[in-house]
């Protein structure tokens, strides 16, 4: 059942249907669907309306005043709201901060001190290029060995007694692919190790447990499925049973006991807010605090529930109308080891997804011939799907 009013039926039934007015209409009249909201999140109504209210109140009438008055505690205040929302984690464990890579780079070194006299970090090729990079520059760094798997189901093959950390994202940014987190992380334990997890393309999109499943340590973004905005803050996560021997390498006032005492020499603030570095980005938080406003009512797992519904929808557009042109699927089949994206293959996908974007189906191009449809579900609709897969077909056929 492929046909528009099969799409109109699921539309109608969609019960965050309702979420897309929250968000600013594209006004381009070319964009026949947005299907890369797994890359860069749609802009919520109501960040304009606060980013307004911020520049003209807090900045502009409290001026530095705000500071003392609201802006020193959102880091973690954010946090704490993220992690009860959208990544399964107690108050004060979670705090945004910097990029995900400095926030990467952060855990990384602090999970190899935690781990002394072990001297080889684990990752898979596949990983997202930042991950890869760091891996390599921190065990470059510390004189540590990089053991390289070809997945995440390689690691109980390879994880033993010298190993300090692995590094794996929960969810693949190519081919949308679920790692089993609480999984891994048990066999990594087992052998004495820690595991930091890259959540950029779970967070606002699946359910995460990392309390539950005994994560150490976790990163990721927010202008993917939580619409922060291009180059929102991202976050980190330590575990509580890390944060009395947490040490992370960029001791910079904002994490420091005493923020405003100017002391001689760095002693680190209790918790997890040491995990500061320089000074929080207070216009950027501001859509971070938002979307996870907007998850939290919209629910994590209605919002589940609606990306494999839109994946589905997907995979049976995809078999009745591409497979026949040469595409293949590279996502998994099952719902539950699927993400909020769906990769479709073809010998031509460089130059097909160029001519997608220009004929307003605004997809990713992943190499070496990927095409990944994003379904962020707060902002796509099925009709909206539809019309892009047939686009698809047309100018593939």
């Amino acid at each position: 059942m492929t046909t528009p009013e099969e799409a109109a039926r699921l539309d109608a039934e969609d019960e965050l249907a309702a979420f897309r007015d929250r968000f600013v209409p594209i006004t381009d009249e070319s964009v026949v669907a947005y299907l890369d909201g797994n890359s860069l999140g749609r802009p919520l109504r109501a960040t304009a309306d606060r980013l307004r209210e911020v520049v003209a109140e807090q900045w502009g009438a409290r001026l530095i005043r705000s500071w003392e008055e609201r802006w020193l505690e959102l880091p973690e205040r954010i946090g704490d709201e993220l992690g009860r929302v959208a990544l399964g984690a107690a108050p004060g464990q979670t705090i945004v901060a910097d990029s995900t890579s400095v926030c990467l780079y952060k855990v990384l070194r602090a999970a190899v001190a935690l781990r002394p006299g072990r001297d080889e970090l684990v990752t898979d090729t596949a990983n997202f290029p930042t991950d890869r990079f760091l891996v390599d520059s921190v065990g470059a760094e510390l004189g540590l060995t990089v053991r390289w798997i070809e997945g995440p189901d390689d690691v109980a093959a390879v994880a033993g007694p010298r190993t300090a950390a692995v590094v794996l994202s929960h969810v693949d940014y190519r081919s949308a692919a679920i790692a089993d987190l609480a999984g891994i992380t048990r066999v990594v334990h087992e052998r004495g190790g820690l595991t930091v997890w890259d959540l950029c393309h779970s967070v606002g999109s699946i359910p995460v447990a990392l309390d539950a499943d005994g994560a150490d340590f976790a990163v990721g973004c927010t202008y993917k499925f939580l619409n922060a905005g291009p180059g929102a803050p991202a976050f980190l996560y330590v575990n509580a049973r890390h944060h009395e021997a947490f040490g992370q390498p960029i001791t910079g006032w904002m994490g420091a006991a005493d923020t405003f005492g100017m002391a001689e020499r760095y002693v680190p603030a209790p918790g997890i807010r040491r995990a500061l570095s320089g000074t929080p980005p207070v216009l950027g938080m501001v859509g971070v605090q938002e979307g996870v406003a907007l998850l939290a009512e919209a629910g994590i797992e209605r919002v589940r529930a609606k990306a494999v519904a839109l994946g589905r929808w997907v995979l049976d557009l995809a078999d009745e109308w591409l497979v026949p042109l040469g595409f293949t699927v590279a996502s998994p089949r099952e719902d539950a080891r699927r993400g909020g994206h769906v990769t479709l293959r073809h010998p031509d996908a460089e130059r097909l997804s160029r001519v997608l974007i220009d004929n307003g189906v605004l997809i990713d191009f992943r190499r070496p011939d990927g095409i990944r449809i994003g379904l962020s579900p707060l902002t796509t609709g099925f009709t909206e799907v539809r019309a892009a897969m047939e686009r698809i077909r047309e100018l593939a056929g």
